[in-house]
């Protein structure tokens, strides 16, 4: 196969395709791959673990993995999730090693407050990933594979290893946390 472009109007290959001319050797269908989903793993890397650093360190571990194990993919299975049940183990791993899976991140409350102070009264509002990273990594995750992703939770449990009702619970507790900080409705 050559590393030529799809003509204009041609379909794009399948993420079989791609998989299969890949673990034949092909570098330009690993690259299509990574391509087609280094912005989805990107994202969620981020999120869950909080440091460019340490996502992208993920990411090229994930990406390894994956190449590696392409001879085991099998095309009926989705890439994307397949893919992304690398990228969550490896994301956990790196967690236990860091210590950080069943703690939370601290976030000092007061510090912000007297940052606010300091700048003439401007609002600090927490971000979003500041809001993340004040859950457990577990209930985090959950909701990153939930919204993030928008998985269903049979993916999820698949992709996790964990049942169906701990997922939605996770949700949930992650819902109800963040509810006072984004001001949604009871």
């Amino acid at each position: 196969m050559s590393d030529a472009l799809p003509l204009a109007g041609t379909p794009e290959p399948s993420d079989g395709m791609l998989a299969a001319r890949a673990a034949r050797g092909e570098e330009q269908a690993f690259r299509s791959l990574v391509d087609r989903y280094g912005g989805d793993c990107a994202r969620y890397a981020t999120r869950i673990l909080g440091h460019r650093q340490d996502a992208e360190d993920a990411i090229q571990e994930a990406w390894w993995r994956a190449y590696r194990a392409l001879p085991r993919y099998r095309e009926q299975e989705v890439f994307k999730r397949w893919l992304l049940r690398i990228l969550v183990n490896v994301c956990r791993t790196m967690l236990k090693r860091r210590g950080q899976l069943r703690q939370r991140f601290v976030h000092d409350d007061d510090l912000m407050a007297r940052a606010a102070d300091a700048s003439g009264g401007v609002s600090h509002a927490p971000t979003l990933d500041q809001l993340l990273h004040g859950l457990d990594a577990r209930s985090r995750e959950a909701l990153l594979l939930k919204f993030g992703e928008d998985l269903a939770y049979v993916d999820m449990a698949e992709l996790t290893g964990d049942s169906v009702p701990a997922l939605k619970m996770r949700v949930k507790r992650a819902l109800e946390a963040l509810r006072p900080a984004l001001r949604l409705g009871p």
